[in-house]
């Protein structure tokens, strides 16, 4: 049996049709059953929670809030997981970027673990060998470079390891035709592409036109999500030759790219939310004529200060410090500021 459809933008709201699917093609491309078992789990696991305070709404989806706190596995399983992960990162940490920080990768790391508490540090230093270029994991990031470098690297995740090997066959002197698509095993066993010790810049870059046969190819055998063609094209027609992390920063800079994954607003507007800022106005006026509290003025002052600035550097190496002291250690941690 086939219907015409209609789908439902999760970030947008926006109703738009689609092509005529079977029931099973739409639940496929819904992943309704994803989040249906996974409702069911959460209630199984969570019973007497449910019972006590109400089962949660399935508005939290559409709003993207449900995957704060869930397990990477989770987190990754569907495309709009995916996007609602990146908006909410963003959303937390739009600060840092006003306050015009720069954070090392394991400080990245540290607050993608606050909201997923077993994110890998893999993605993380992917990202940021998009924006450095190597593997310097001493060198400092800007929030708004990071953050779409972050996008593309976990959005594409598997199309961008598949991409990976090609480029490293290429490299090895390999033909289009014997490129072997990866598993996730295979990928993290190879090697990083910056490092001190690898060839120079003009000998890791490889033919673009070979690299767009090599593209079409894998689009055509992968079922996974993929960056628009036109767009890996045209990052492709700028140079003769190409690397690897030069292609994926022009990848990361697409606009177009950007508005398809539908996560995060334009680069020029990615400090601006208004929306949240609403809100910390108002739980600010809420505080501050609460009869409940005898300082509600400094609380008031704090939240002020958080919107001012939001650096997480002193906390996240005051938290390190205190994890060591507690566990009895001796060993020194490095709490200073730049």
């Amino acid at each position: 049996m086939s219907c015409s459809t209609f789908s439902a933008d999760m970030t947008s709201g926006k109703v738009r049709f689609s092509r005529t699917l079977t029931v099973d093609e739409y639940l496929a491309e819904s992943n309704v059953l994803f989040y249906l078992s996974d409702a069911l789990i959460q209630l199984l696991e969570h019973k007497e929670e449910y019972t006590n305070f109400g089962i949660i709404r399935f508005s939290s989806v559409k709003n993207s809030n449900h995957i704060l706190f869930r397990e990477f596995n989770y987190i990754k399983a569907t495309p709009h997981n995916r996007a609602s992960f990146i908006r909410v990162f963003w959303r937390c940490y739009r600060q840092i970027g006003k306050s015009g920080d720069l954070l090392s990768i394991s400080e990245y790391s540290s607050l993608l673990q606050l909201l997923c508490p077993d994110f890998p540090m893999g993605i993380v230093k992917s990202a940021a060998r998009i924006v450095l270029m190597d593997d310097g994991s001493d060198f400092l990031m800007s929030f708004s470079d990071f953050l779409y470098a972050f996008q593309l690297q976990f959005y594409y995740q598997e199309f961008l390891d598949s991409l990976l090997v090609i480029y490293q066959d290429l490299l090895a002197g390999k033909g289009p035709n014997t490129v072997i698509v990866p598993t996730s095993n295979s990928v993290e066993q190879l090697p990083c592409l910056g490092t001190e010790g690898n060839k120079k810049e003009q000998d890791t870059e490889v033919e673009a036109s070979t690299l767009v046969e090599c593209i079409d190819g894998l689009i055509d055998r992968i079922k996974n999500s993929h960056p628009p063609s036109s767009c890996l094209q045209e990052a492709l027609e700028e140079n003769c030759k190409v690397s690897y992390n030069s292609f994926l920063m022009t990848l990361a800079k697409n606009e177009f790219i950007n508005q398809t994954i539908g996560a995060l607003p334009s680069k020029t507007e990615v400090l601006n939310d208004p929306e949240m800022d609403q809100e910390l106005d108002k739980l600010i006026a809420q505080i501050s004529v609460s009869p409940s509290s005898n300082s509600s003025s400094s609380a008031v002052g704090m939240l002020k200060e958080v919107q001012r600035k939001a650096s997480p550097r002193r906390n996240i190496h005051h938290r390190r410090k205190m994890e060591v002291e507690s566990d009895g250690s001796t060993e020194e941690t490095d709490s200073s500021e730049n």
